[in-house]
């Protein structure tokens, strides 16, 4: 549970629980047996350790490397942030966004749309609003009025929040 809480998916710690036979509240996780607890905790640890990777490989290629051991890691010393001193993510601090490097195309199917959406906000180093989402893919018809809902479902999934007033970040 502490690594979980770590990494900040502490929605996850029912299945978790689940998993390790302790009890859960009713209704807390949607697994009725411990398989499927354990089925579902692998997949949605998966996807965001998926998610993370892809999140830390887009900080290196802006040259945001998280040193954890600099003097193994790094012994030449060059100017890179250690772990430690680090910008915690704080919404209030972040300025800067970072736009998109070349727009994708809008996914015809919903699963592929969340997926589209999740890795926006996973990728993204400061929060976004819709607008900057839309900004992310290409599309003709009414696709961008969908946005909201999908941010929504995203949000009570855990793979965004809402920091600022219509502003998202990726994972919980």
């Amino acid at each position: 549970l502490a690594v979980l809480d770590a990494y900040g998916w502490n929605d996850l710690a029912p299945l978790m629980q689940m998993v390790n036979g302790h009890a859960v509240a009713p209704g807390s996780v949607a697994a009725t047996t411990r398989e499927e607890a354990m089925r579902a905790l692998d997949e949605a640890l998966l996807e965001r350790l998926v998610a993370l990777n892809a999140e830390r490989a887009a900080e290196e290629k802006r040259g945001l490397i998280r040193w954890l051991r600099p003097e193994f890691q790094n012994p030449a010393g060059t100017q890179a942030p250690t772990q430690a001193g680090l910008d915690t993510g704080d919404a209030d601090d972040i300025t800067d966004v970072v736009a998109p490097a070349k727009k994708q195309p809008w996914p015809k199917d919903m699963t592929g749309q969340v997926r589209a959406v999740a890795a926006v906000l996973a990728g993204a180093t400061t929060p976004r609003s819709e607008a900057d989402i839309a900004a992310c893919f290409t599309g003709k018809g009414a696709w961008r009025k969908r946005l909201p809902q999908l941010l929504d479902m995203l949000t009570a999934l855990g793979r965004a929040r809402e920091v600022d007033d219509g502003k998202y970040v990726g994972g919980a």
